[in-house]
């Protein structure tokens, strides 16, 4: 078990450096498999919590990585951060009661994926310049966008970076690589948020491993995480290889491919 999650780590870190997203959008669905697959009770909830955790440890590293790179707007990523910790809040309270089923989290990150796989093939056939602006919008703007990408981080397990970019660069006409910085510098506390308030859920039942806290399935997460950093390196440098648009191409009809793997799951 710990070599086979290590190399689905290690596959998924080289997809999620390869195509340029966060490991949430790859960790979520291995996880949702691996907890389904195991008749673990409340798999939904142990699925979002690991990978919350995961997408953690992932997004750290991505944060440091802009910063090393004179990339870092970490005010403001700080301030979207701790407002999407009231959006992680609401979405776990829902994740956890008894409405939120297996249907619902499918359909729900189905959607989602759906969603980005339209976004980034729009962005492929896009040639279309946007007039950025250099301020960052106000607190309310802010309190939108942290709190919304709690919600979507803490209902599908993902860092919220797939909303939080698209608001940041389209709606509010951040520069893309300002979009990203403050992105991934808020996904940091969003995730971070998202595995402590479902670790501290009291009465969890068993995870897989023996190494739990709350939802938080540790003996599962870490080997994911080992593997993903060192595919992530090798993704990078695949990425350097590529055409953008080819990458943004391939990424959609990966996400594609994942939703209705999702779907047949439930079949």
């Amino acid at each position: 078990m710990f070599f086979l999650l290590i190399l689905l780590g290690l596959i998924a870190g080289v997809m999620a450096g390869f195509f340029g997203v966060g490991g949430g959008l790859l960790f979520t669905p291995i996880l949702f498999f691996l907890f389904t697959s195991m008749g673990v009770e409340s798999a939904v909830s142990w699925t979002i919590a690991s990978s919350l955790f995961c997408t953690f440890t992932a997004s750290l590293s991505s944060s440091i990585q802009q910063k090393n790179h004179k990339n870092s707007f970490w005010r403001e990523g700080i301030v979207i951060g701790l407002l999407g910790s009231l959006g992680v809040y609401v979405g776990k309270t829902i994740v956890t009661s008894e409405y939120y089923t297996e249907d619902v989290f499918v359909s729900f990150f189905v959607i989602l994926l759906l969603f980005v796989a339209l976004l980034f093939y729009r962005r492929s056939k896009s040639n279309v310049t946007l007039q950025v602006k250099a301020e960052m919008p106000g607190l309310s703007k802010q309190f939108i966008a942290g709190g919304f990408g709690g919600l979507v981080s803490s209902l599908a397990g993902v860092g919220g970076g797939v909303v939080l970019v698209p608001m940041l660069n389209l709606a509010y006409r951040l520069s893309i690589a300002k979009a990203v910085s403050i992105s991934s510098m808020a996904i940091v506390l969003i995730s971070l948020s998202g595995w402590l308030q479902f670790a501290l859920v009291q009465n969890a039942p068993a995870g897989i491993t023996e190494f739990t806290l709350g939802f938080v399935d540790f003996g599962t997460s870490l080997p994911l995480v080992i593997g993903a950093f060192i595919g992530g390196f090798y993704g990078v440098k695949l990425n350097k290889r590529a055409s953008a648009s080819r990458v943004q191409l391939g990424f959609s009809i990966l996400v594609i491919a994942i939703a209705f793997s999702m779907i047949w799951k439930l079949l």
